[in-house]
């Protein structure tokens, strides 16, 4: 089913990123989200690039989200062994739903035609997230050339999340 709100939005912001502008917009049925255009026109288009890609993740409109990535980006996930090539992720994400995940905040910091960014989200099943990467610019504008989703884990909980990690992968070693 599509949700007119997320279409609403995802139209919004493909304009204001076709079009180079580089104005501040609230959603104000979303006071706690970020969801916004960066002022700052050094990094206003990339921020809009991250922006859609969560729009069109939780719309599961494939076509665009994979249309935000280089053809030889990478997809690192919260699993070991999720590091994929677009095309292995993209035979993943388009068997799916799509995924909703609310910014927090989001910070981007520009290296000539390099954006790096790290965002921290929200999801229903996950709770706070963390996704970082990079984004290069191209003739096409910027584009995504990594993502990485990882989940924040405090440092007072890191050694028995890290033991169970362990007791997990030795029984995984051990099972046929």
């Amino acid at each position: 089913m599509l949700n007119l709100q997320k279409l609403t939005k995802a139209l919004l912001l493909s304009t204001i990123l076709h079009s180079g502008l580089c104005l501040q917009v609230v959603y104000a049925d979303e006071p706690t989200a970020l969801n916004q255009v960066s002022r700052n026109p050094q990094t206003a288009k990339a921020d809009a690039v991250l922006n859609m890609l969560h729009l069109s993740a939780a719309a599961a409109d494939w076509d665009s989200y994979f249309s935000l990535f280089t053809e030889d980006a990478g997809f690192i996930g919260t699993d070991i062994t999720e590091h994929w090539t677009m095309a292995d992720f993209q035979r993943y994400a388009r068997s799916s739903n799509g995924w909703s995940y609310e910014t927090q905040s989001r910070t981007l910091v520009r290296h000539g035609d390099v954006v790096v960014f790290d965002e921290i989200l929200d999801n229903k099943n996950y709770g706070l997230c963390r996704g970082t990467g990079a984004l290069i610019l191209t003739e096409d504008g910027w584009k995504i050339l990594q993502y990485h989703m990882s989940f924040p884990i405090p440092n007072a909980l890191a050694p028995r999340i890290t033991d169970q990690i362990k007791v997990f992968r030795k029984k995984a070693v051990k099972t046929p």
